[in-house]
């Protein structure tokens, strides 16, 4: 190990991916930036580059999302309200699973699956 405490490494890896529930605020993206600044640990550092990523990923989606709703919305709700569903189990679930994984691994870093990688 990298010399870090496990219990710390699993905390700071918890709070970048748990930030995102806190995703309708402007400091939900702040909390894995501010963790990449600070932390020394590779493991951690890379958790909050994936975490950065999710939130830019979660963010571009959101947008198209809201473009998408209200083009629906004018043709049809039966539509939109599924496919809306359907993203907001998959962000809440990539974030579970994320969570999920830095507990149960903690060496590893975790990666979500199917997203832009800009950082």
């Amino acid at each position: 190990m990298y010399g870090a405490d496990t219990d710390k490494r699993k905390l700071l890896s918890v709070l970048s991916h748990g930030s995102i529930f806190f995703n309708a605020t402007v400091v939900a993206i702040g909390i894995p930036i501010a963790i990449l600044i600070v932390s020394d640990d590779p493991v951690v550092k890379e958790n909050a580059k994936e975490a950065i990523n999710f939130h830019l990923n979660v963010g571009l989606v959101n947008i198209l999302w809201a473009a998408l709703w209200i083009f629906l919305a004018i043709i049809t709700l039966g539509l939109a309200l599924p496919l809306f569903s359907l993203w907001v189990f998959l962000h809440w679930g990539l974030t579970i699973w994320a969570i999920w994984s830095c507990l149960q691994n903690p060496e590893v870093p975790f990666r979500y699956p199917f997203i832009f990688r800009v950082i």
